[in-house]
């Protein structure tokens, strides 16, 4: 297992610095300068730059998630200090909600999206009281403001049936997921 975590780190950590840098030599090429604060909190990428605990529960997420079994997550799930919030009304099992909720009974393609979102950009968000560490960055984002580069990296998480309408909304409405620097997982919900 801990050969499968590593490859799943390996792999995250490659994927996310990929994405890092084209967003950046695109955002370069086509402004000569990154997005200003007006249009979008900073945006990081960089996975060792996160606090132990937030990469703890990553690695959790991402190699439960890596499995295909949704009852993987149990565990991950367990070892947190609380449920995440996985809807705006308490829910005693979040596999259960979860297995319900996807297309196909199996929560795969919730695990699914689980990797995408993590493989996105993030950002940090209320420092200093209720600190979060936010994916996708784009929960925090104004839509109606990405430049070509951000909007590929949303077409990566969203179809475009559901990105079209938020583009236009100015709004993310997708799949969002909330760590605080302490390591708990507070949620994972549209």
């Amino acid at each position: 297992m801990n050969r499968r975590k590593n490859i799943v780190l390996i792999a995250l950590g490659a994927l996310v610095a990929g994405a890092a840098a084209l967003v950046y030599v695109h955002n370069e090429a086509a402004t000569g300068a990154t997005a200003t604060p007006e249009q979008t909190p900073k945006v990081l990428y960089d996975f060792n730059a996160l606090p132990d605990p937030v990469k703890r529960v990553l690695e959790q997420i991402a190699v439960a998630a890596q499995s295909g079994e949704i009852e993987a997550m149990r565990a991950v799930l367990e070892s947190n200090e609380l449920k995440p919030m996985v809807t705006t009304a308490y829910v005693e099992d979040p596999i259960a909600f979860w297995k319900k909720a996807s297309a196909d009974g199996t929560g795969r393609d919730v695990l699914a999206a689980m990797l995408n979102v993590i493989a996105s950009g993030y950002v940090r968000v209320g420092q200093g009281q209720d600190e979060m560490y936010v994916w996708p960055y784009f929960a925090e984002t104004d839509l109606t403001k990405l430049n070509p580069a951000q909007q590929v990296e949303l077409y990566r998480i969203v179809p475009p049936s559901l990105a079209l309408p938020m583009k236009k909304a100015g709004k993310y409405s997708y799949y969002r997921l909330g760590i605080s620097p302490t390591g708990v997982w507070h949620y994972f919900l549209q």
